[in-house]
């Protein structure tokens, strides 16, 4: 099968290169000492929404921004060994995460590992098999509202033993249809810094 997307992204990268200037002498560390877990939604643009450019900040990004325990490692990695001293936990509205369950799906899963579709009726497997019941094991870390979902990650990350209590770790909620963030300030206050 040929790709249609592998072409466009080579070209727009050879654009890039072009224009790069002096960004290959950009520091490792990021430069306003801040990172942001949010969300892959490709409908976030996190340095837009955000004002930041290349080199100003660490942006870790999962299935509903959520503080697994990989965003923890990245996060733990941006403060102790590149110096962030701020965190932002972005959750947004009209979220994929909030769709289905994990038992949702696992069952899909189970049926094949072919793209499932979704419609008033619910989710529906269209693959031929075969399927796998390797995602018994996976906690999806699905949503059921998005303001609770930021207070609880915010706090699972206030209270892991390698997050400095003087990090500030701030919740919001950036909504899709208007590109603003709505603060959640039961997160916030979960996530003040107390040293």
């Amino acid at each position: 099968m040929s790709s249609s997307v592998l072409p466009a992204v080579l070209a727009a990268n050879a654009g890039y290169k072009q224009s790069f200037g002096t960004k290959g002498t950009l520091a490792l560390p990021p430069a306003r000492q801040f990172a942001v877990l949010t969300c892959m939604d490709a409908r976030i643009d996190p340095a837009k929404a955000l004002g930041f450019a290349e080199g100003d900040a660490h942006v870790i990004r999962n299935a509903g921004g959520r503080a697994s325990d990989d965003a923890l490692r990245s996060l733990v990695i941006s403060h102790k060994l590149l110096g962030t001293k701020e965190w932002f936990v972005i959750h947004h509205t009209n979220c994929g995460m909030e769709l289905f369950t994990d038992e949702i799906i696992r069952g899909l899963l189970a049926q094949s590992l072919d793209t499932a579709s979704i419609d008033a009726t619910g989710w529906h497997d269209h693959g031929k098999g075969p399927g796998s019941h390797h995602g018994e094991f996976i906690d999806w870390l699905t949503i059921k509202e998005q303001a609770q979902s930021v207070k609880t990650d915010v706090e699972r990350i206030r209270n892991h033993p390698l997050v400095p209590r003087s990090i500030p770790i701030y919740g919001y909620v950036y909504d899709v249809a208007t590109g603003g963030l709505v603060e959640i300030p039961d997160a916030h206050q979960v996530g003040r810094a107390t040293r």
